[in-house]
């Protein structure tokens, strides 16, 4: 980067050219540590801290394990996932970041905007671990980074987005990123939870055979919220799968048409996806697990935190 990138807040903010450069970079970080070289000394010294407002032990294991193989010394901050956060809490919390003198922090937080309220007023760079409905930058950069290793040259590749759009960050950092390197972005899912105002351009689906007809490329499957499986949206979750899972007869057409399934995970077996689905050769939902690793060594690796006073 010409010059040096503090935090890690959304997509929108990152130049082409440090998408490409993060992306890029992922690949020599898979290869390390799929190889026999489990550790690089590269953040030796540096001190990592997970602040997790709302639980998702697959994010947060993940930024861990790559800040482990960075040789960086990990502390997890659990915050009881009870507690309301008020603001004045938040200058609690960030007076005593800057009291530890940490050099990275991972926030995960049910409000939108508050990394970037942390990120203001901390010396430590600061990644946006997902936030409200808002961004989750690093599974767009490991969603991308996906889809380029199987097709090398991903402009003009279709990835039809399924499920609940309104209430999914992962929908908007990821639909973002792709259609900055040049993919189309489709999405599919009931009517009240595909926002009409935002995400213009993209074309909206009402089922599969609409779906299947603009010839996608890759099935992205968001996971439905538990919390909101019971809301006037659907009226249940067995409905959801027949209407927009991928069920046995479904897979039985992907597989015929070859294309790719994705998942940020974890998954709900036999809501978004059959079981069979989950062993079909072209699932890269497994393969985006070990690219979260790569993807986030990639990022910690690029940030540079400010001197602490």
């Amino acid at each position: 980067m010409n010059h040096p990138r503090k935090d890690l807040l959304n997509i929108s903010s990152l130049t082409d050219e440090e998408i490409h450069m993060l992306l890029d970079s992922a690949g020599p970080m898979k290869e390390l540590f799929t190889k026999s070289v489990k550790k690089v000394p590269a953040l030796k010294g540096k001190s990592v801290l997970t602040l997790f407002y709302e639980p998702s032990t697959r994010t947060r294991s993940s930024f861990e394990v790559a800040a482990e193989r960075l040789s960086a010394d990990v502390t997890n901050f659990t915050v009881s996932t009870s507690s309301v956060v008020k603001g004045e809490s938040v200058q609690d919390t960030i007076a005593t970041l800057q009291a530890m003198k940490v050099d990275y922090v991972i926030v995960r937080h049910y409000n939108s905007g508050l990394p970037n309220v942390i990120a203001r007023h901390t010396c430590a760079s600061v990644v946006n671990a997902g936030d409200g409905a808002h961004a989750h930058p690093s599974q767009a950069l490991l969603d991308s980074f996906t889809i380029r290793e199987v097709f090398p040259d991903v402009r003009g590749k279709r990835v039809l987005i399924v499920g609940d759009i309104l209430h999914s960050r992962v929908a908007r950092s990821t639909s973002l990123l792709m259609k900055r390197l040049g993919m189309e972005v489709a999405f599919l899912g009931p009517g009240s939870l595909v926002p009409r105002t935002e995400h213009s351009g993209i074309p909206r689906f009402s089922d599969f055979n609409e779906a299947f007809a603009w010839k996608p490329d890759v099935i992205y499957l968001l996971r439905v919220q538990k919390e909101r499986q019971d809301a006037p949206f659907f009226p249940s979750a067995r409905e959801y799968n027949k209407i927009y899972g991928v069920t046995e007869e479904r897979l039985r057409r992907i597989s015929g048409e070859g294309l790719y399934i994705m998942h940020p995970g974890p998954v709900n077996r036999g809501v978004e996806i059959c079981d069979l689905a989950m062993d079909y050769e072209r699932c890269l939902i497994n393969r985006q697990v070990e690219n979260g690793i790569a993807c986030r060594m990639s990022i910690l690796y690029h940030l540079t935190p400010q001197t602490q006073h």
